[in-house]
């Protein structure tokens, strides 16, 4: 009810950018709902949330992240604004170390609401973050891409809108994400623009802004609001963006200066830790949850201090490190373990979580890929994330976004939602009159009860193979891989974009060439 509530806002919001254009509220209605891809909007889960952590473990861990934060302090890099506002909410504040006295940061966090609605240009996309909800992402930040015919390459703007077609096509990806990759034919000062615009014109699943600059952050909630009109951008969340912090204790003036932005534009914004264990953090799953949840609290406390009520996610990007090579390590015991009891840090502030993903470090989507994913993906929806990050395509340990790896996380992710369900004890799913039908040394091939659920009984693969060995072999012998690279071709040829309001279209365009012409190009 609240989501369709949510929904007639958004047109009433909208109709301003509606007069401007033409044919009226039901007229954009239609064209944003007609056609497109049927997917699920977000996952609600109807499972118990799996807790690693004791109430002396909690004890532990909460009493000395204060202590951190009040001994150690943590340290606002080139922000003289930032220290300004934690000396008059009673830090102490020396150099650009603030100490918080114990209790201050976890009560500024309590505005922060326990969860918000993120609107879609297509309100049928909007999903609902926090609670018992989980929605997945794709993969953040990439500069290669891979495919089995071009091999691993830097990724172009057209591999960019590639993705997002890709997202957008997926039944079980809620969030069209954000840097899907990282094109590197574009100057870095305007790709942003580029980024946004596809996200915006290819897709009308809710999508992320830029934050590798406030001025980009700028352009993004400026883009949204010609997206969505001023009024409705004011009013509501259309964006959820990615802060990292320079883990250990180090807020830099870039992540902050934009996130600045988003909490003043009441934009959600996710702060996260970004840990090595043993190189960012301790090597220890207590000393890092330690040394996550007083970051997280710092970080979340400032972004208050901005804008008290301002929609906020507390997240965790942690994985261990290969002692013998100094590389980072995924899918690890010790990642989950993290993983889980930060969920259950997360829900002790009544703050919506991020982590988890579809992670490896393989460099192939191959074994090491699907079992290094497996062991994150799962124990994501197991613990209670909310806004699953890098749920699709991350191939070796976040530099790559692959192209096969996409379709089959993508794939996998649909088991995920039925996994969420729980076990259905209707009367139907009881399935008394089948057992008395078919009785004992019988089978259930045709009975009634079979007859009326086979279709939708159980979860069905887009992707996997199941055929008979000489079935297999005489279509080819295709592996996995083969499979998922005939998988994302066709969906690439069956795209169609979704429709778009035409003078909106036009003002997205005219703003993005309006700001490239306004600087020259920058490649670093």
């Amino acid at each position: 009810m609240a989501e369709e509530a949510s929904a007639e806002a958004r047109d009433s919001a909208g109709g301003r950018r509606g007069r401007r254009a033409s044919g009226g509220a039901a007229a954009r209605r239609a064209a944003r709902t007609g056609g497109g891809v049927q997917q699920a909007r977000f996952i609600t889960r109807n499972i118990p949330e799996f807790e690693i952590l004791t109430a002396e473990a909690i004890e532990i861990i909460e009493a000395n992240a204060e202590r951190v934060l009040e001994e150690v302090g943590v340290s606002f890099v080139e922000n003289p604004g930032a220290l300004e506002r934690w000396k008059a909410a009673g830090a102490d504040v020396v150099g650009e170390r603030v100490r918080i006295p114990k209790g201050l940061a976890r009560e500024l966090c309590k505005t922060a609401p326990s969860a918000y609605v993120q609107h879609g240009r297509n309100p049928e996309r909007s999903y609902e973050v926090g609670g018992k909800n989980t929605v997945f992402a794709p993969v953040y930040g990439p500069p290669f891409v891979r495919d089995l015919e071009g091999g691993r390459r830097y990724a172009t703007i057209e591999d960019f809108e590639n993705i997002v077609k890709l997202v957008y096509m997926s039944p079980y990806l809620h969030s069209s994400g954000g840097t899907v990759c990282e094109p590197t034919d574009v100057p870095v000062n305007k790709r942003h623009l580029d980024m946004l615009y596809a996200h915006m014109r290819y897709s009308d699943k809710p999508f992320m802004g830029s934050v590798t600059e406030p001025s980009r952050a700028a352009d993004s909630v400026a883009m949204a609001k010609i997206l969505f009109g001023d009024e409705f951008v004011d009013q509501n969340t259309v964006m959820t963006s990615l802060i990292n912090i320079n883990s250990p204790l180090t807020f830099d003036n870039v992540m902050m200066g934009a996130m600045e932005v988003y909490a003043e534009a009441n934009q959600a914004c996710i702060i996260s830790p970004f840990i090595v264990g043993g190189a960012m953090a301790p090597v220890s799953v207590t000393g890092t949850l330690t040394q996550v949840l007083a970051e997280v609290l710092a970080g979340v406390a400032y972004n208050q201090l901005v804008r008290p009520g301002a929609p906020v996610i507390m997240g965790a990007f942690v994985t261990s490190i290969d002692m013998n090579s100094g590389a980072p390590t995924f899918g690890t015991p010790e990642a989950n373990l993290i993983l889980t009891g930060a969920a259950q840090l997360a829900r002790r502030l009544n703050l919506p979580f991020r982590s988890g993903g579809s992670l490896c470090g393989s460099k192939l989507p191959d074994g090491q890929a699907a079992y290094e994913s497996a062991n994150t993906i799962l124990p994501t929806l197991q613990a209670g994330v909310n806004f699953s990050l890098h749920a699709a395509g991350w191939l070796e340990g976040g530099l790559v976004t692959s192209y096969e790896k996409l379709v089959m996380d993508a794939d996998q992710l649909g088991a995920l939602h039925v996994l969420a369900r729980g076990v259905d004890i209707s009367e139907e799913a009881q399935a008394m009159d089948a057992i008395e039908e078919v009785g004992p040394s019988g089978h259930y091939l045709g009975c009634a009860h079979t007859q009326r659920n086979y279709e939708t009984a159980f979860w069905r693969t887009g992707l996997l193979d199941y055929k008979p060995f000489e079935t297999w072999s005489d279509d080819g012998g295709q592996d996995t891989a083969q499979l998922a690279n005939a998988r994302w071709k066709k969906l690439l040829a069956e795209y169609e974009a979704p429709a778009i309001d035409a003078a909106v279209d036009e003002a997205l365009k005219d703003f993005v060439a309006q700001r490239k012409a306004a600087e020259p190009d920058a490649f670093v």
